[in-house]
């Protein structure tokens, strides 16, 4: 992907956006980007699974709009999670599409245990083969 600095605002990436290279494009499709977290879970900042974390300008700027919005950061961040298993992953370009994503991170944090956690890593390719979310 191409730079593009926006300060406190955030876009995120869409459909055919002209930031994505080719190269970022097959990366982003097939999740390969996000093999480097695995280096944050390695030192203990993430968790293979949790509510994905969200820029500091979206936290700000939905903490305003989606009543306990905030309680996702109460676990630390996966590399992937309930709401990316369930048809949530990648682009929130409505607010509808955000409340559903925080509402399956509230429903993981309410019933976490080891079993869901395995669960959500053996859905995880499939999201990944078969959701159309990523780009």
């Amino acid at each position: 992907m191409r730079v593009m600095e926006d300060g406190g605002q955030v876009t995120q990436v869409s459909r055919h956006d002209p930031r994505v290279t080719p190269v970022g494009a097959f990366l982003r499709r097939w999740s390969l980007d996000e093999l480097p977290q695995l280096i944050n879970v390695i030192a203990g900042s993430m968790s293979l699974v949790g509510p994905r974390p969200h820029a500091n300008a979206h936290n700000e700027h939905y903490r305003r709009l989606i009543e306990g919005y905030m309680l996702r950061h109460k676990v630390k961040p996966g590399v992937t999670g309930w709401a990316q298993v369930n048809g949530y992953r990648g682009e929130t370009d409505t607010r509808d599409k955000m409340e559903a994503r925080i509402e399956f991170d509230h429903q993981y944090i309410r019933r976490w245990s080891i079993w869901m956690d395995f669960r959500i890593l053996l859905q995880t390719p499939l999201a990944v083969l078969f959701g159309r979310n990523a780009y």
